[in-house]
C-alpha cells in the first residue's frame, strides 16, 4: 500500500512537471507572438513617418508656419485656376457669338459685354 502511494505521488509530480513544461511552452509562444506584433507595429510606424508627425504636432511654431504657407499656396492656386477657367469660358462664348445663333447669341453677347466692361 505504501508503494502505491509513492507511485501515485510520483505520477502526480510527473504530471505537474509536464504541465509546467506545457505552460512554459505556451508562455514562450505568446511572448514570441507578442514580439512579432511589436516588431510589425514598429515597422508600420516607421514607414508612416509617425515619429516625424508627432514631432510636427508638438512644435506649434513649425505647424503654424506650414499651415500658413499651405493656405497661401491654396489661395494663389485657386485664384489662378479660376482666372484661367473664366478666360477659357469667355473665349468659348465669344466663338459661339460669332456663329450668330439667334436666341443664344444675344444672351452670350450680353454676358461677354458685361465681362469686358468689368475689366
Amino acid at each position: 500500500m505504501f508503494y502505491n502511494k509513492k507511485k501515485l505521488e510520483n505520477k502526480k509530480e510527473k504530471l505537474k512537471s509536464e504541465e509546467k513544461k506545457e505552460n512554459e511552452k505556451e508562455d514562450n509562444e505568446k511572448i514570441s507572438i507578442l514580439n512579432k506584433s511589436i516588431s510589425h507595429l514598429n515597422k508600420v510606424l516607421q514607414e508612416g513617418n509617425f515619429v516625424e508627425l508627432t514631432y510636427l504636432l508638438g512644435n506649434k511654431k513649425e505647424m503654424f508656419i506650414r499651415n500658413f504657407l499651405a493656405g497661401i499656396s491654396r489661395g494663389i492656386g485657386i485664384g489662378i485656376g479660376v482666372t484661367i477657367i473664366t478666360a477659357i469660358l469667355v473665349m468659348i462664348l465669344q466663338k459661339i457669338v460669332t456663329l450668330n445663333i439667334p436666341v443664344i447669341g444675344e444672351y452670350i453677347s450680353d454676358i461677354v459685354e458685361i465681362v469686358q466692361r468689368s475689366r
